[in-house]
């Protein structure tokens, strides 16, 4: 009992907490506060306490009082007076690391706008997590700028030389890049960052995984830059982030989040290969990395380079549009460095009993048996499993697509739907032969493997793809058999290239199923020798089968484009995908304040019991549609209602 009232005694005469001083300078904090809230995504005000004074300044993590609870937060800004006329204190100084450069603020609220998203989940993207320890590792040396290279490689191409002439004068070029197929272009990016790095200004550079951005750094050797992927851990990918924060490195090489990399004075953004799957962001709010960089060239005036060897309708619009010039090789280059594509029919396997054993045409044998005699590697690329049932014409394969909005008919021969409106398509005829029967498409990767095993015996079979991605193979005979995307380096360059299956990648049930095919074509035939031969099971007269064989990526991105133009597709047209259970994308659809014009497709199934609605837009009116998509979110956030997937532009329209 005693020892009861002495500890109530204590707690009676213990001192009240006082008020935190706030300072007198630049005492309001302009904080975005991670709520997870759609309807409150803004800035909040936040009093400073003298204590704070010199280490909350803008850029730096801190943690405030929202709602009763403490919460994340970067203060955005530091201002002399706020609307309110009660402010509550910042309540903890995380860091005064200031981690958020203001360039960056800005483009997040950019990306975050144009895609129907909330500030705080861009910037989740784009400052990673801290580490005390090596916040606390002394700073490093700035490096001087290097001289102006020499163009190198670059001469093969039109405009190259002019291109890095720009550069490295401090102008700012705009470029859609069709790069000539070999080894070359890691060289040639690493030549546009030196030339941009000698003008004094940075270079971000992002590649779509970890192989290709271990060949633009080997590449950038001889040049101080950070590699920043996820692969790293986390201590070592903030270390170096960190230095490109602080300015210690001007050049960055890295996959999907270095397209946010804090470079000071930014002049120049590359990207590599646009149109692979993997620039596509997963979480909300699903940005591709074409359209943060896109975006930070316009804001920050700076240069931009968009290359692959193939080229997406994206690219082209950008093109079009006068935003950017494209640079291509003249066509005596082009002859001189692709290999030579021939399009062979897969009916001429009924006719070559010898050649059936491994589903290779006569032609595709006579190849590869030609490359492995000459001691050099045969790349066979074969379509990924797994891809969503799609149907076509089982006399000539030809896509069948909905008569009412062009979309993919999916489901059997009994029962006929198109994915993205769900009309019924019982009454489906093709549009070139007349035919109404269906079929379906069926790849088999492993098997092929197997095949190739017997129909070369004494050869070494290697495979790469889900399970095991090789990065190189040696220059030494062997069968390389590896999914789209998967194909490994060969050191000296392939003998042969055989690409089976070609319908598998043309009948997808996707927007994008003839364009992405042709990239991976383009990319896997890139990998041979400029004497070596590239074989394509697929009809010669095919558009697609046609532009790999002259190799125009230009050329079959600017019909593509037309293409989707005439139907009203992406890029011609802004798209949006709500998805979730069907009695929340209905309230949402109520909620939902369209621009004028603007079409709803479906809702369809979707998967899991889902349902998607598409929603779509003419060009001009791509940020209003955002808007809309935002306030409806913010709605339905308020009154805590069941939550949807809004995605803008999906890469997949399925």
């Amino acid at each position: 009992m005693t020892e009861q009232l002495a500890l109530g005694a204590r707690k009676r005469t213990s001192k009240p907490k006082l008020p935190a001083q706030i300072t007198d300078v630049l005492p309001v904090a302009r904080v975005a506060v991670d709520t997870g809230l759609a309807h409150l995504d803004r800035p909040f005000d936040y009093a400073v306490p003298e204590s704070m004074a010199g280490g909350a300044q803008a850029g730096c993590r801190v943690r405030v009082r929202f709602a009763g609870r403490q919460v994340d937060g970067i203060v955005l800004e530091r201002v002399e007076a706020s609307d309110h006329a009660t402010l509550s204190p910042l309540t903890t100084l995380v860091s005064p690391e200031p981690v958020l450069a203001p360039e960056i603020a800005a483009l997040a609220r950019a990306v975050a706008n144009r895609s129907a998203g909330t500030l705080y989940d861009v910037l989740r993207l784009a400052v990673p997590p801290r580490h005390a320890r090596v916040e606390a590792e002394s700073p490093g040396p700035i490096p001087e700028d290097p001289p102006a290279p020499d163009p190198g490689s670059w001469i093969r191409y039109e405009a190259g030389p002019s291109f890095l002439t720009a550069l490295a004068e401090g102008r700012s070029p705009r470029a859609v890049w069709s790069a000539l197929p070999g080894p070359t272009w890691p060289t040639e990016v690493a030549l546009a960052v030196r030339a941009t790095v000698a003008s004094g200004r940075g270079a971000v550079v992002v590649v779509p995984d970890g192989r290709d951005m271990a060949r633009v750094s080997a590449a950038l050797a001889d040049l101080p830059h950070a590699a920043l992927s996820a692969d790293l851990g986390p201590a070592e990918r903030y270390r170096r982030w960190l230095k490109v924060r602080r300015g210690e490195v001007r050049a960055v090489v890295g996959t999907r989040a270095a397209a946010f990399a804090p470079v000071a004075d930014l002049g120049l953004v590359v990207m590599w290969d646009d149109g692979d799957d993997l620039h596509a962001e997963p979480r909300s709010p699903y940005v591709h990395v074409r359209d943060v960089l896109v975006q930070r060239a316009h804001l920050a005036g700076a240069a931009a380079l968009l290359g692959g060897h193939g080229r997406t309708a994206e690219a082209q619009l950008l093109v079009d549009s006068g935003w950017a010039r494209s640079l291509d090789a003249p066509r005596a280059e082009v002859r001189t460095a692709a290999p030579r594509v021939e399009g062979v029919s897969d009916d001429d396997l009924a006719r070559d009993p010898l050649a059936r054993a491994a589903r290779l045409p006569a032609a595709a044998f006579d190849a590869a048996r030609t490359a492995l005699a000459a001691g050099r590697p045969v790349l066979v690329q074969v379509p990924r499993r797994g891809y969503l049932p799609s149907l076509s014409c089982a006399r000539d394969r030809t896509p069948a697509t909905c008569s009412a909005c062009n979309g993919p008919l999916a489901g059997s021969e009994h029962a006929t739907a198109c994915r993205w409106c769900g009309r019924l398509a019982g009454d489906w005829q093709c549009p070139v032969c007349s035919g109404r029967a269906l079929r379906a498409n069926v790849v088999g990767a492993r098997r092929t493997a197997e095949e190739l095993g017997r129909a070369f015996p004494g050869t070494s079979v290697r495979t790469s793809g889900r399970d095991e991605v090789m990065a190189t193979v040696p220059d030494q005979p062997a069968l390389v058999v590896a999914t789209p995307g998967a194909e490994p380096v060969a050191e000296g360059g392939y003998g042969a290239v055989l690409l089976l299956d070609a319908w598998a990648l043309l009948t997808r049930a996707d927007l994008r199923s003839g364009e992405e095919a042709l990239r991976r074509w383009f990319n896997a035939a890139a990998l041979a020798t400029p004497q070596g031969r590239v074989l394509i099971v697929a009809e010669r007269g095919l558009p697609a089968v046609q532009a790999l064989t002259r190799w125009d990526p230009a050329g079959a991105a600017a019909r593509e484009l037309a293409d989707r133009t005439e139907v009203g597709f992406p890029p011609a047209t802004r798209m949006a995908s709500v998805e979730g259970p069907p009695r929340a994308v209905a309230e949402f659809v109520q909620d939902l304040d369209l621009p004028a014009g603007a079409e709803l497709l479906g809702p369809v199934p979707a998967k899991d019991g889902e349902e998607r609605l598409l929603v779509r837009v003419a060009r001009a009116h791509g940020l209003e549609l955002a808007a809309a998509l935002k306030a409806a979110q913010a709605v339905r956030s308020a009154r805590k209602g069941e939550p949807v997937r809004v995605e803008l532009d999906p890469q997949t329209l399925t």
